[in-house]
């Protein structure tokens, strides 16, 4: 009986670490980045770059934006897992960006942000 109760202790653990992206969710949290960045149909670079296709982009890319030296040399082509990352702590990610964000450091956030981000293709549709 003790290794049952052990047993589905363990899968429930591993349940709620794996929840769902929820790109709904993920829509309220961009509403934080829309200061700097814009995102869908018609968007514009701001103070930091359009993020249409952005998973499977190299950093420093987006044409007509001015990019610092460290971002356009980090080498970094972006996916959920460098994003996840850069997100929490862009600064320590890409020192010498110049991005100013405190991040995001709850997972499910970002894991809805993700859902949110990866929905726009690089011309910015669905």
């Amino acid at each position: 009986m003790r290794k049952l109760v052990l047993g589905l202790f363990v899968l429930a653990a591993g349940v709620t670490s794996a929840q769902a992206q929820d790109a709904a969710k993920g829509e309220q949290i961009f509403k934080q980045c829309l200061v700097c960045h814009s995102i869908g149909p018609g968007a514009k670079n701001k103070v930091g770059p359009v993020l249409n296709g952005l998973f499977g982009r190299k950093s420093g890319t987006i044409e007509g934006f001015n990019y610092s030296e460290a971002n356009k040399n980090s080498g970094i082509t972006w996916n959920e897992d460098v994003f996840r990352v850069y997100i929490k702590d862009p600064k320590a990610k890409i020192p010498g960006t110049k991005m100013i964000f405190a991040g995001v450091k709850d997972e499910q956030q970002i894991s809805d942000l993700i859902a949110f981000i990866k929905q726009f293709k690089a011309d910015g549709s669905k």
